[in-house]
Order: C-alpha cells, then sequence, then structure tokens
C-alpha cells in the first residue's frame, strides 16, 4: 500500500509555505479550522488523522454547510462520511483516493509553475532519504515529470463526493493569490461540474476567500495526456 503521508511530507521542500492536505486541511479535519498560521500545530495533527482523512473531513464539512441551504435537504438522502473518508479496513479505497488526491495537489502546484527544475530536484532528493517504495518513488517522479493534464485529475472523480475533495485537494496546495491559480480553481471546478454554492462552502471549510470570477484572466491553459490517467 502507498504511504501518501510519506508522499506528502517528502512534496514539502520548503517549511514556509507548506501548504497541502497535511499541513492545511488537517488541521480542520482535527476539528481546527484553518484561519492562517499555525502550520505545526495543524501538522502535528495531520500526522494523527492522515492526509486523506485531512480533505476527506474538510470536503464532508464543506458538503453537510451546502446541503443545508438546499431545499428539502432533510428529506433528501445523504451521504454518509465513508462517502468522503474510506473506512479503515478499506486499504484499497485509501490507497485511490490518496493517489487521486496527491495527483491534483501536483497538478494545483504545476499550474503556476510552483514545481520548477529546482524543485523537482529538491523533492527527488528528499525522496531518496525517505523510506518508501522503487514503486512509490517511481510514481512521484512520474506525476512531477509529466506534463500538467487538468483533464487527468477530473477523470480520477468518479463519484461526486470525489469530486468535492479534488476540488478541496487543490485548493489547500496552493494559495491562490495569483490570476493563474484562481483560473485553474475556476477551470477545474467547471470540468468538475461543481455547483458555484459547493465551491464556496469548501473556501468557506478551508478558511480561504470565497472564489472570484475569472472571466478576465486568460483561460487556462492545459495538455491532455491520457497517459496521467
Amino acid at each position: 500500500m502507498f504511504n501518501i503521508d510519506q508522499i506528502l511530507k517528502a512534496l514539502q521542500t520548503d517549511p514556509n509555505t507548506q501548504r497541502t492536505a497535511v499541513t492545511g486541511a488537517a488541521g480542520l479535519a482535527a476539528g481546527m479550522l484553518l484561519s492562517g498560521g499555525g502550520f505545526g500545530k495543524m501538522a502535528e495533527s495531520a500526522v494523527k488523522v492522515g492526509a486523506v482523512a485531512a480533505v476527506g473531513g474538510l470536503a464532508y464539512k464543506a458538503w453537510q454547510s451546502y446541503q443545508q441551504t438546499q431545499p428539502g435537504a432533510q428529506q433528501a438522502p445523504q451521504p454518509s462520511q465513508d462517502a468522503f473518508i474510506p473506512a479503515a479496513t478499506d486499504a484499497h479505497g485509501q490507497e485511490e483516493l490518496g493517489r487521486t488526491l496527491v495527483r491534483a495537489m501536483i497538478a494545483a502546484a504545476k499550474a503556476d509553475g510552483r514545481i520548477d527544475g529546482d524543485e523537482k530536484e529538491a523533492i527527488f532528493t528528499k525522496l531518496e532519504t525517505m523510506t518508501l517504495s522503487a514503486e512509490e518513488k517511481a510514481w512521484v517522479f512520474d506525476e512531477l515529470s509529466t506534463p500538467l493534464d487538468i483533464n487527468a485529475v477530473v477523470a480520477r472523480a468518479d463519484t461526486p463526493e470525489h469530486a468535492i475533495e479534488i476540488y478541496a485537494a487543490s485548493l489547500v496546495a496552493i494559495t491562490a493569490d495569483t490570476a493563474t491559480e484562481r483560473a485553474y480553481l475556476d477551470t477545474l471546478a467547471s470540468k468538475l461540474r461543481l455547483d458555484a454554492g459547493i465551491v464556496a462552502e469548501i473556501h468557506k471549510a478551508a478558511g480561504e476567500k470565497p472564489p472570484e470570477a475569472v472571466a478576465s484572466a486568460a483561460p487556462f491553459a492545459y495538455t491532455p495526456n491520457a497517459s496521467n490517467v
């Protein structure tokens, strides 16, 4: 089974700008809201709950808040938390969702050119020092080296719940303070077919500013690559 938490730890090469599910979303999953700062404490919580549970917790909270605003929400069937966070006994589900979320975070980081050659080299060097299998390291190498493919990220959304988690993971992986990053998230939400209301709730749950219209920004460019799926 892939050690998703160790992989995410390896991706954190800059302790001053750590902004991934291991630092951000995990705090919320442990019962803390993201409000800026305090990332060290949040990272400690991530170690306890795990990255998959962290993003799942954030997405589930956003979904619950969103449902409360919908007409007839009390009568409509509600997904259980298991739809967002696979049971501890579901090793396959945990691994597949973990891969999906890591891929989403790497893609989001690529969107604004944050993963350049030097950053990749730093990650590769860190990976070599960690107790990961050759298969795990090769998988990360491939994800970092392949061209950004937003369609491959979207293709992993096999359920509405996973679509919400993919967006949540992408959001906490970047600061979303540039036009390019905002355009990427806007494009991602559209391709995932996420309602504006649930997108707003994800931002709220993550302690981020509400999404803004990016109509004035240049369309986000991506390169389809079927091998990434």
